[in-house]
């Protein structure tokens, strides 16, 4: 078998060397920013995307060596570990090859059939299988033994059915043939539970639903899985669209396996009911719940990933900057909480204002807003996209109207996750003395001002760009979302004088206490003159330092070259070009034409080759160069403020606020946000929404369907388009493919597909097996 690094290499199309050198640096405890963006020799210019699937595969295969490991050690305690056996063992290349190799072989309780081996009755079932002409019930009474608890001849045979059935279906070549076909042909059908009809009308378009488990998207299997959760459907893998017709195939196929054939002989009936129940019983259950595994755990990685490329885009939304912002964090009976920052983030006041019921301090509420505003010189106001959010951006708008000298301009930012930070250990350190409430309005203000810098102190499953987030494996969730914020900042960079600890926690090489460490240090001691400078924080040494120092940016300190991303191993790179023309540091930056004239192979060595010459290269065209785009705000229609407001054919403008598989959803103003369908995101073909929009774009849209009862929107990026009017690929008005504008957080049902001509009813499942498949479900 190839080696882990082999198989990696054809896993993301690299070179093995690639992978050998990228793996010796991770275990050596570096970074992937850091890996990414400055051994790129070492690497062969493998990035960040490529890294961090790499460092999952990584994780997988060497789970998969430890459990092999243990498997071989398990098998051979047993004495029962041969040369065939074990060459399978060493050429599984799953986990479950691997398990299904290891079934005959794993401890387990005391099944029938090795009560039924205690009894002696093997003998029979392998005569019976070896020799069908036999008489079942005359062969059987040879065996009767009641000392052996075998009464009669029914006990006989039972027992020997048990070990047939155990025996066949642990044959793991059986297994994964059956596994193959069923994931090829096999059908997930879904039916409502009587009774429930009403209770999960959320979930109706699932209510008689088939599809095939092998290309079911991740999301309608979510949705299918979260309804079954709920109690409101029942769920079963049919062999194949005809239920009954696929499960005389898989008894046809394991017969043939097991070489038993319906000849007409004595024992044949017997051996025949031997495989129906090995099927139904054991191997369909069994393999049901494997395959559910396995699409679930596909469906969450979907999600997963789904959820990090969001909040990748919004952690990199464009910045507001440097300016005096007022936030408004909305709220009805217990007032519209008020928070002014300074461009540094620095809070200068705070206040509660009741504009709405029931005080309805409207005219009071403008006229100390606009105190705040004139008093600290406040060039923005960030409303809050909660409870109230319309009602306050009216308050704001007449605010503007009356006051227009202030010069003041509005927009509604995602406040998901505001209150979970407004109650943490973070905001409670950073404002001891400050309300719990107010905290959020500070949250709102920064988090325009730079996304970035204020989501870093928040737990990413709480900003809630996912889908169906709370359903998937958490501990993978959160690692995928701690990576993917550890890539948004590393990309940024970090201004080492201004930046908090949980943004400095973020940084490659820098732990939460050795963050908090830098930022005493240089509450003590004043800003870092220069880079060098960050070796006298405690416990950040040298390894510390190697990983951090490129991403940790000095503006107008010692060195021009610690406001870049040039790291300092590379500075004498630049001292080479320095030396060469004659010029001092601080009159190449930013010289393009003289830069661009340098070519990259003059000042290699045997450290730095051509890819981070280059780099450098760049980086001192533009040094510190920010990666986001420019900050623009949306404008929502006067007059359009609520669902009811909507009505087809109307084209609004809004911004992106998720991207799942299915579409995208956009907030118009009306607290609810519309489903564009992939379909509907442009005339031409996209198979992954992304490539079309991401969260916080600002996006146009047609209203082609509102749905009140239901709280959706169906919305459509192709202007041309007209309600009613039927697309290729989905029904007319916004089809059922998600669920239109489901909560921000991502815990609504949005669930896909559905609806069509009524399926066949199933076969009924037995108890055991609906037992066990609830069960598995609740895991």
């Amino acid at each position: 078998m190839l080696s882990i690094e082999h198989r990696i290499a054809q896993d993301i199309a690299a070179k093995p060397d690639q992978v050998i050198a990228a793996v010796d640096l991770l275990d050596g405890g570096a970074t992937v920013p850091f890996i990414a963006r400055y051994r790129k020799e070492a690497t062969g210019g493998l990035d960040d995307t490529q890294l961090r699937l790499l460092e999952e595969r990584l994780r997988y295969l060497r789970e998969l060596e430890e459990r092999r490991g243990a498997i071989l050690a398990s098998v051979e305690e047993q004495g029962k570990l041969t040369d065939a056996l074990k060459r399978d063992i060493l050429d599984a290349d799953t986990k479950a090859r691997l398990e299904d190799l290891y079934l005959p072989y794993k401890p387990k309780r005391r099944t029938k059939a090795q009560i039924a081996r205690e009894a002696g009755l093997e003998p029979l079932a392998l005569g019976l299988r070896e020799d069908p002409t036999q008489a079942p019930e005359l062969f059987a009474a040879q065996f009767v033994d009641a000392e052996k608890g075998v009464a009669d001849v029914r006990a006989a045979l039972d027992g020997a059915r048990a070990i047939l059935m155990e025996t066949i279906a642990e044959d793991a070549h059986l297994v994964g043939e059956l596994r193959d076909w069923l994931w090829d042909k096999g059908q997930i059908r879904a039916k409502v539970v009587a009774g429930k009809e009403n209770e999960g009308a959320k979930f109706r378009d699932y209510f008689d639903h088939m599809e095939s488990i092998g290309k079911i998207p991740s999301h309608r299997l979510l949705a299918l899985m979260r309804a079954r959760n709920e109690g409101v459907i029942e769920l079963e893998l049919a062999p194949t669209l005809d239920a009954e017709q696929g499960h005389l195939e898989g008894e046809g196929r394991v017969a043939a396996h097991a070489g038993i054939h319906d000849r007409g002989r004595a024992a044949d009936a017997w051996l025949r009911e031997t495989v129906r129940l090995t099927w139904r019983v054991k191997l369909h259950l069994h393999l049901t719940l494997d395959l559910f595994g396995r699409v679930r755990e596909s469906a969450e990685d979907e999600a997963i990933r789904v959820f990090g490329d969001n909040l990748k885009d919004l952690m990199l939304a464009a910045p507001a900057g440097a300016r005096t912002v007022m936030g408004l964090d909305p709220g009805i009976r217990t007032g519209v909480k008020v928070a002014v920052v300074d461009a540094t983030g620095k809070v200068l006041a705070t206040d509660t204002v009741y504009p709405h019921e029931p005080r309805n301090q409207w005219d009071q509420s403008i006229a100390r807003l606009a105190v705040l505003c004139k008093q600290h010189g406040v060039n923005l106001i960030a409303i809050g996209n909660g409870t109230a959010s319309r009602e306050t951006d009216k308050l704001a708008g007449e605010l503007i109207k009356k006051h227009a000298d202030l010069k003041l301009s509005k927009i509604v930012v995602s406040e998901a996750g505001a209150s979970v930070y407004s109650a943490s250990e973070v905001a409670a350190k950073e404002f001891p003395e400050m309300d719990v409430s107010l905290r959020g309005a500070v949250s709102i203000a920064r988090r325009l001002q730079d996304p970035l810098a204020e989501l870093v102190k928040i737990e990413p499953k709480a900003i809630g760009v996912g889908q169906y987030q709370h359903d998937v494996n958490q501990v993978k969730l959160a690692r995928a979302l701690d990576a993917k914020v550890e890539d948004c900042v590393n990309a940024v960079g970090v201004d080492v004088n201004t930046a908090s600890a949980a943004l400095l926690s973020r940084v490659a090489g820098l732990s939460a206490s050795v963050a908090e460490n830098v930022v005493k240090h240089r509450d003590a001691n004043g800003p870092f003159a220069n880079r060098m400078a960050l070796l006298k924080v405690p416990r950040l040494g040298d390894k510390a330092f190697e990983q951090c120092a490129g991403f940790l940016r000095i503006p107008n300190g010692d060195n021009p070259l610690d406001a870049s991303s040039v790291h300092p191993e590379a500075y004498p790179v630049v001292e080479r070009i320095i030396a060469q023309c004659g010029r001092e540091v601080k009159s190449i930056v930013g010289d393009s034409s003289f830069l661009r004239g340098l070519k990259a192979e003059q000042y290699t060595d045997e450290r730095f080759g051509v890819p981070t010459v280059r780099d450098i290269l760049k980086e001192l065209e533009k040094p510190g160069r920010d990666p986001r785009p420019e900050f623009v705000a949306p404008s929502f229609a006067e007059g359009v403020e609520d669902l009811k407001d909507l009505r087809p054919g109307m084209i609004l403008e809004g911004r992106v606020t998720n991207v799942a598989a299915f579409g995208a959803f956009v907030d118009i103003g009306v607290h609810q946000d519309g489903l564009v369908h992939v379909s509907a995101l442009s005339h031409t073909f996209v198979k992954d929404p992304r490539d079309a929009v991401k969260a916080g774009d600002i996006v146009k849209v047609k209203v082609m369907e509102v749905d009140l009862p239901r709280q959706r929107i169906g919305l459509s990026m192709r202007l041309d388009d007209e309600p009613g009017q039927a697309r290729a690929g989905r029904p007319a008005g916004g089809g059922n493919e998600g669920g239109r504008g489901g909560p921000r957080d991502g815990r609504g049902p949005r669930p896909g597909g559905g609806g069509g001509a009524p399926k066949p009813a199933p076969a009924p499942a037995n108890s055991a097996f609906a037992d066990a498949l609830s069960r598995a479900m609740k895991r």
